[in-house]
């Protein structure tokens, strides 16, 4: 894109006024910033093939408020995540037999329309996943399914995502799908490397058995998402404080689940060649510490990498905290 074009995405007038108020961005704000992570990618030793296009760039800048360095940054760790641990992160394909299971029967959807906010709904039922007949990688890669989905609409990437968990069905045999050491970095990299604006969290049916688990992982968690989660002892509870238009008729909103589930199939649809091309982005993993490539959440072996420290982007918004 050359500098001076007017952006001529798809966000309406709104939701470029919310992108303004909440992330600083603007026509001259995107169009360096945009120009600025082209330039470092085509010059980053680190990346062999990486998507360029305004949408995949500006997931990026928008989750770190435009903060040149840090969008930089969590590129890489996301390209690096997708490639160390290809089994989940490659193949993100709707159609595979266990992926098709898992979202016929709810385990994790999107409900249809936006709330007040602009904002979408994400359905997650982890009782439907059998820990006997499915394997972390499974639920790795329908989550990743969805929310790279999600995140291929713009309006997703401004507006955020409010989170609706139903405990329901979940037994100590799901403890048994990571090691406490996989969780820490699954929790920290959702948090930190994925592009997803997390607004709100309202789980209902958390099993009294595994409280202290959850305990343990919002322990995990910044304060910032903290002060989002919600808990609830039921739905009649949850009720009281949450939109139920927005969730389906067995959770007090009006559309039976089954029809939301099979209108996001045609989400899913719409998106699955774009999500499968993925696999072809690639990184040297030989330029990555060995901390980084176990996919861990500390800093990268060095930033110099970066031509762009001194640039008006980094200057002005690199203090800016992350939303």
């Amino acid at each position: 894109m050359n500098g001076g074009v007017k952006y001529s995405g798809p966000l309406s007038n709104e939701t470029l006024q919310v992108a303004k108020n909440e992330l600083r961005e603007d026509d001259t704000t995107r169009e360096q910033a945009l120009q600025q992570l082209r330039d470092w990618i085509l010059k980053n030793p680190r990346i062999i093939s990486c998507r360029t296009d305004d949408n995949f760039l500006l997931r990026f800048l928008r989750f770190k408020k435009f903060s040149l360095p840090m969008a930089q940054e969590a590129m890489e760790r996301y390209l690096l995540l997708r490639q160390t641990i290809a089994l989940a992160f490659n193949n993100l394909d709707h159609q595979l037999p266990r992926m098709e299971y898992l979202i016929n029967n709810g385990y994790l959807f999107a409900t249809p329309g936006r709330d007040i906010y602009g904002r979408r709904w994400i359905v997650a039922r982890p009782g439907v996943f059998d820990p006997h007949k499915f394997i972390n990688a499974d639920m790795c890669r329908i989550h990743g399914i969805v929310y790279e989905t999600l995140m291929e609409d713009e309006e997703n990437q401004v507006r955020g995502f409010v989170h609706f968990a139903d405990g329901a069905g979940v037994s100590f045999p799901y403890l048994t799908l990571f090691t406490p050491k996989e969780a820490v970095r699954i929790v920290k990299n959702g948090e930190r490397t994925i592009p997803m604006r997390h607004k709100e969290v309202h789980a209902i049916n958390v099993p009294s058995s595994l409280k202290y688990v959850l305990d343990w992982g919002m322990t995990l968690i910044s304060d910032k998402i903290k002060k989002r989660v919600k808990i609830y002892t039921s739905i009649d509870e949850a009720i009281k404080s949450i939109d139920t238009s927005m969730l389906p008729k067995e959770y007090g909103g009006t559309m039976p689940m089954a029809e939301m589930i099979e209108l996001f199939k045609k989400e899913l649809a719409a998106t699955r060649s774009t999500l499968l091309s993925h696999d072809d982005m690639k990184v040297r993993l030989e330029l990555f510490s060995e901390g980084a490539k176990v996919g861990a959440v500390s800093a990268l072996k060095n930033n110099s990498c970066s031509p762009y420290k001194n640039d008006i982007l980094s200057g002005s918004f690199r203090k800016l905290e992350v939303d």
